[in-house]
């Protein structure tokens, strides 16, 4: 083993991860960390990186680098044995401006790695037959990005990727929201372009195994996951895994990508800016063309249907705060993580309210925690058996169950359609809906003291499934409104304690 090939773990030098608010980046800084690697981690505003769980790890710095400042880059790269290059310029532009900002931040970094002697440069680029006449601007750009870092001093491993699945992905969160909310697609003709997706867990399993796999250094891979798939295969197989009916596709020869980017910014979330490249990306065959990383780094890839059905898995997801975990926390790379655009997750609906009590945390909490007991739901009894009768008429479990103990709850028990999801006295106490409907609900209550005083609030989350859902919240609106309002006041009631604030309706967390 030459010096260029010594491992990222054999030297102690950090390991630098650029991009590390991006989707890859975020996901890759936690799992170097629980492989013992020592990272900085670095960002354009690194304010931005402060919030994420992994900030307060012991093996991590935070420094902030421009790539289009030579002197930044510098700053950033001294010390490091490997650079992670994780940076492109998502957004389109008028004049190539995206392109011109990736081939100066790549020959910035290219030129102070090799003044700082890194060992090695692994790049994160994008599939596509460089001479496709129909190649992207943007993929294009990823090529010539690649083809620098190819012919700099210092050696580069350089990965070729295409749609990327997980929670979070701008590619599967377009994916999510259009078969979510169009049950009948007029979609492009790129809708039939074979794709071959790969999980974001086998991304980060092939970036931090080139790490530490010597016979990677200088060599270019495809990677892919185990299936060749269009885009209304891909399509059909959320539907199925979402449990939605299958949707209706119509391709068009007409929709150009811009007007595509337009359209799927009308229907999801995601900005058309983003949608553009994306949409563009999908034009020709983006397929491995060899498999040569699966001799050096095999491993079991996850299958399309696989990385959905755990990215699908909303309701774990939805139950924390996944910018409030232990440094040391490492969540499957599949769900929605801290510093995810806001679209990501899926359509969430939230109502939630506050009241204040002169009363002390641990009085308030056993009211709250004897809830659907002897003491029901405060208010509105009628209300809750009619509720809890149309869910058995349609096969849930309505109200039959009742709780083992009226006092204390014990996490996991399953009383009328509620589950203990979290129960963390006396605190936090999150039930999880089973009545039958479409999506999933969660009912939260949140204490927390006050300058003497009490903070209940009471928050209910629903993710949606598809259309239904969304009718299924907005009809129960203004009920829930009112439900939520008597149930607050007959809690404080039930405590005997004067009312300082509210009920008030206020912005969920």
């Amino acid at each position: 083993m030459d010096e260029n090939t010594t491992t990222a773990s054999e030297s102690g030098r950090p390991v630098l991860v650029t991009g590390a608010t991006g989707y890859v980046g975020g996901r890759l800084v936690p799992l170097l960390l629980s492989r013992g690697c020592r990272v900085r981690a670095c960002a354009r505003n690194p304010r931005r990186l402060e919030n994420r769980p992994w900030a307060g790890h012991a093996n991590v710095e935070i420094v902030a680098m421009d790539a289009l400042d030579l002197a930044s880059v510098d700053a950033a790269v001294a010390g490091c044995e490997v650079v992670y290059y994780l940076i492109h310029s998502m957004i389109a532009g008028g004049r190539g401006g995206f392109a011109e900002a990736d081939r100066t931040a790549a020959l910035n970094m290219a030129a102070v790695a090799a003044v700082r002697k890194v060992k090695r440069i692994i790049y994160l680029g994008g599939l596509g037959e460089t001479e496709h006449p129909d190649l992207s601007e943007h993929l294009k750009s990823r090529h010539e990005v690649e083809e620098i870092f190819n012919q700099g001093a210092v050696p580069a491993t350089c990965l070729r990727a295409a749609m990327i699945l997980g929670a979070g992905s701008a590619s599967f969160e377009m994916l999510r929201y259009l078969v979510e909310r169009l049950p009948v697609m007029v979609t492009p003709r790129w809708v039939d372009t074979p794709c071959q997706p790969i999980a974001i867990r086998d991304v980060l399993g092939y970036l931090h195994g080139c790490l530490e796999a010597p016979e990677t250094v200088g060599r270019t891979f495809d990677i892919g996951g185990p299936e060749v798939l269009s885009y209304r295969e891909l399509i059909h197989i959320y539907a199925e895994v979402a449990g939605l009916m299958p949707r209706i596709i119509f391709p068009v020869p007409v929709l150009t990508p811009k007007l595509s980017s337009l359209w799927i910014h009308l229907v999801t979330p995601v900005p058309s800016t983003i949608a553009r490249p994306l949409a563009e990306g999908l034009r020709i065959p983006v397929v491995c063309r060899n498999d040569r990383i699966r001799e050096v780094l095999p491993r079991d890839l996850q299958s399309a249907r696989e990385t959905m059905r755990v990215a699908l898995d909303r309701e774990p997801q939805a139950e924390q705060d996944a910018c409030d975990l232990p440094p040391e926390t490492l969540l499957p790379p599949e769900w929605t993580a801290c510093g995810d655009a806001d679209y990501t997750g899926g359509t969430k609906l939230t109502l939630a309210f506050r009241i204040v009590l002169a009363a002390g945390i641990e009085s308030v909490w056993e009211v709250v925690e004897a809830i659907g007991g002897d003491r029901g739901y405060y208010g509105n009894r009628l209300l809750w058996a009619l509720r809890g009768a149309l869910d058995a008429v349609v096969g849930g479990p309505g109200m039959k169950k009742k709780r083992r103990d009226n006092a204390t709850l014990d996490a996991d028990e399953v009383f009328h359609f509620w589950q203990v999801s979290r129960i963390h006295r006396p605190r936090r106490l999150v039930l999880a809906s089973r009545m039958k409907v479409p999506g999933e609900a969660l009912l939260v209550f949140q204490l927390r003291p006050l300058s003497g005083h009490t903070e209940l609030v009471v928050q209910a989350l629903f993710l949606s499934k598809g259309l239904p859902g969304l009718g299924y919240w907005y009809s129960l609106y203004p009920a829930h409104q009112w439900v939520f309002r008597t149930m607050l006041r007959n809690i404080a009631r039930q405590c005997k304690a004067p009312v300082i604030l509210g009920p008030e309706m206020v912005a969920a967390d």
